[in-house]
């Protein structure tokens, strides 16, 4: 499952279950799509079901990490919701290497949390 909104320099997305290379393909193809002039937005990104993609997903989305990079540092705010604690926390350290960008990671359930500390930002 994956699904991306926008509106305005604000981003959506959820994702959940396990993506294969077509499907990596698919998902980053929207995301840039979607992110096309995009400067200091903000992201809400749902993670639920969360699956290991597979060898094929992986080996494509490093094929674009370059362009992924661009696009993610077009974020200043990025908050992770997901259940499991260790994928909050491996987002936080992400956004600490991305200079410029704050990641904050959310349970599920705090979805008001998870907006109030993006418009914070604002």
């Amino acid at each position: 499952m994956f699904r991306i909104e926008r509106t305005g320099d604000h981003v959506e997305m959820a994702f959940g279950g396990k993506l294969h290379s077509e499907g990596m393909k698919g998902v980053l193809d929207e995301f840039a799509a979607r992110c096309e002039g995009i400067e200091g937005g903000t992201m809400l990104y749902r993670i639920e079901d969360f699956q290991l993609p597979s060898a094929g997903a992986v080996m494509v989305e490093f094929s674009r990490l370059p362009g992924l990079m661009r696009q993610i540092l077009q974020f200043r705010r990025v908050a992770v919701l997901a259940d499991e604690s260790w994928i909050r926390k491996a987002s936080e350290w992400e956004g600490r290497l991305l200079p410029g960008l704050e990641v904050r990671g959310f349970p599920l359930h705090d979805e008001d949390g998870a907006r109030k500390w993006l418009r914070e930002g604002e």
